[in-house]
Order: structure tokens, then C-alpha cells, then sequence
């Protein structure tokens, strides 16, 4: 099965200086959500929504789907 990565949002943010904490202020996410996307579970695409509203970008930028090297077995 595909994994979540979200390597993308943390790169992001350290371009744009932002903590993870001010991130979860700025887009009003919780911090279970946020300890979510730590562990790159999976989320809901509102908040995807509102953080690439925060973060002026698109989803592209901040996720990627990892193909599990398996499923080609």
C-alpha cells in the first residue's frame, strides 16, 4: 500500500521561517492533526486546504504519495 509524505510541508516551511506551531495557529488546526502529519498519517483535504491557503501554495508542494516497492511483486 501507498505511503503519505509530507516532506514536502516541512521544507516549506523552513523556506518560509514558520514553526510547526505557528502553523497550526495560522491555519486554526488542532494539534492532533498536526502530530498526524508528523507521523504522515493520513488527513482530511480541508485541512490540506487550509494550510496551502496559509502557506499560498498547492498540495503538490506539501504532500506526495510513495508507492510501497512491493506492490510491483
Amino acid at each position: 500500500m501507498a505511503q503519505i509524505s509530507y516532506n514536502g510541508l516541512w521544507k516549506l516551511l523552513i523556506d518560509k521561517k514558520l514553526k510547526k506551531i505557528e502553523l497550526k495557529d495560522l491555519s486554526g488546526i488542532g494539534t492532533t492533526t498536526l502530530a498526524k502529519l508528523g507521523r504522515n498519517e493520513p488527513v482530511s483535504m480541508d485541512v490540506l486546504m487550509k494550510i496551502c491557503d496559509v502557506l499560498n501554495c498547492t498540495s503538490n508542494e506539501i504532500l506526495e504519495i510513495v508507492p510501497d516497492d512491493t506492490e510491483n511483486m
